[in-house]
């Protein structure tokens, strides 16, 4: 199986990134998980509401163990995102183009965390 297919397999998501409007790409991957069925936790700093959802403002503040997470932020943000993974037991990091950086890749491999990192979840 494939780590897409992994990742896809997971029930539990979060998905990291700004949820200001319905043409970001966070927000996008956040609906499209939300239509495949799956139970989804987004992550903002900033916290709030979104599209009824709680927005948890760290990945160690969600109830919930998390399969995957998708990362549509910063390369500086997914390196202390990454992290928190290791932290709370993720297993499957998926970053999104831009959201890529060789330190956080690197930290994924190393932690026996699956990272993706070539590749659209919205493609994929």
């Amino acid at each position: 199986m494939s780590s897409i297919e992994e990742f896809i397999g997971c029930d539990v998501f979060a998905v990291a990134g700004s949820f200001r409007k319905r043409s970001k790409y966070a927000y996008k991957v956040l609906l499209d998980l939300l239509e495949k069925g799956k139970k989804v936790y987004p992550i903002n700093p900033k916290g709030g509401q979104v599209e009824g959802l709680q927005v948890y403002k760290d990945v160690k503040k969600i109830p919930a163990r998390v399969g995957g997470i998708s990362l549509v932020t910063p390369p500086e943000v997914t390196e202390k995102i990454v992290k928190q993974c290791k932290e709370t037991g993720i297993k499957y990091v998926w970053m999104q183009p831009g959201a890529q950086s060789r330190a956080a890749i690197d930290f994924c491999r190393e932690h026996s965390i699956e990272v993706i990192d070539n590749a659209c979840l919205l493609r994929g």
